[in-house]
């Protein structure tokens, strides 16, 4: 057992729940924002420091904890697939029109062959 086992653990909030609850506590009449903040079970620090990572423009600072290397090798592992769909999507156009041009030449060549024939 960890010695931090028996005390409480930290909550995390998302960027989405920090901005909703930040618009609801602007929003609200100065009497409703305790009952917000005893409803989340919230404290008005919580509000200030929000309210200045908003106003500083810093969504990050509202996002939480930063993302997971699990998520760059995922974005990282999507990019690669695309460019390989795309690489692949031109090489089946390349493909397609090298038959094209195969047919097309051997169809002249069938014709050249041929004696020519007249016009009357």
């Amino acid at each position: 057992m960890s010695p931090r086992a028996d005390q409480p653990k930290r909550r995390r909030f998302t960027a989405e729940f920090k901005a909703a609850i930040l618009a609801e506590y602007e929003a609200a009449d100065r009497g409703e924002r305790g009952a917000i903040l005893r409803r989340e079970g919230l404290y008005s620090s919580h509000i200030i420091e929000w309210r200045k990572a908003a106003a500083a423009g810093a969504q990050a600072g509202l996002a939480g904890p930063p993302p997971d290397r699990r998520d760059k090798e995922l974005q990282a592992l999507r990019a690669r697939a695309e460019k390989a769909e795309a690489e692949l999507a031109r090489t089946k156009a390349a493909l397609d029109l090298m038959g094209k041009a195969h047919a097309l030449l051997e169809t002249l060549s069938e014709s050249a062959d041929r004696p020519p024939r007249s016009r009357r």
